[in-house]
C-alpha cells in the first residue's frame, strides 16, 4: 500500500513540475510571437505560391538546408539537393492549383513551431492534360535559423480524398 502512495506522489510531483515549466517557460504557446508568426505565414504562402507556380527552386529555397520531405507511399526526401531533384521531377510531370488554409500554427520554442493546413485544388496530368481534384491536410515543422529567418524543417502530407475504387 505504501508503494502505490508513493508511485502517485512521485507522479503528481512530476506532473505539477512539468505544468510549471510549461507555463513558465512559454513553450507549446498556441499563441505565437506574432512577428514569428507573420514569418511562418510568409512561408507557408511561399510554398503554396512555389507549388501553383511549378518553381522547383523557389520550393526548395523554403526549406532548411537539411530539411526533409516525406511524401505519401515514398521513402523521405533528405536535404535541399534530394529536393531540388524531386520538386524538379515532379513539376514536369504534373501541375498544381492549389490553396492552402492555416489550421494552426503553434510556436513551441523560439526556434521550432509547427503549422497544420489543409489544401485544396487540383493536380494535371502534364502527360494527358487530365485534371483532377487535390485535397490534403499537411503538417510543416519550422525552425528558424542563426540569421533569423524560418525555414521548413519537415514537411508531410496526405490526401483526404476516398482512394479511387
Amino acid at each position: 500500500m505504501k508503494t502505490g502512495r508513493f508511485i502517485d506522489s512521485v507522479w503528481r510531483t512530476r506532473a505539477l513540475w512539468a505544468s510549471l515549466f510549461v507555463l513558465t517557460s512559454g513553450i507549446g504557446s498556441a499563441v505565437a510571437n506574432t512577428a514569428d508568426e507573420n514569418a511562418i505565414r510568409g512561408v507557408l504562402t511561399g510554398y503554396q505560391d512555389a507549388l501553383n507556380a511549378c518553381t522547383a527552386a523557389a520550393a526548395v529555397a523554403l526549406y532548411a538546408e537539411d530539411g526533409v520531405l516525406m511524401p505519401p507511399y515514398n521513402q523521405s526526401v533528405l536535404g535541399r539537393a534530394q529536393l531540388s531533384n524531386v520538386y524538379g521531377a515532379g513539376f514536369k510531370v504534373f501541375t498544381l492549383h492549389v490553396k492552402f488554409t492555416i489550421r494552426e500554427i503553434v510556436q513551441m520554442s523560439r526556434e521550432w513551431a509547427f503549422a497544420r493546413t489543409n489544401s485544396s485544388g487540383t493536380h494535371k496530368d502534364n502527360a494527358t492534360g487530365v485534371m483532377t481534384p487535390e485535397e490534403n491536410q499537411e503538417l510543416f515543422v519550422l525552425r528558424k535559423g542563426a540569421d533569423g529567418v524560418w525555414k521548413i524543417a519537415r514537411y508531410s502530407f496526405s490526401s483526404i480524398r476516398s482512394p479511387p475504387p
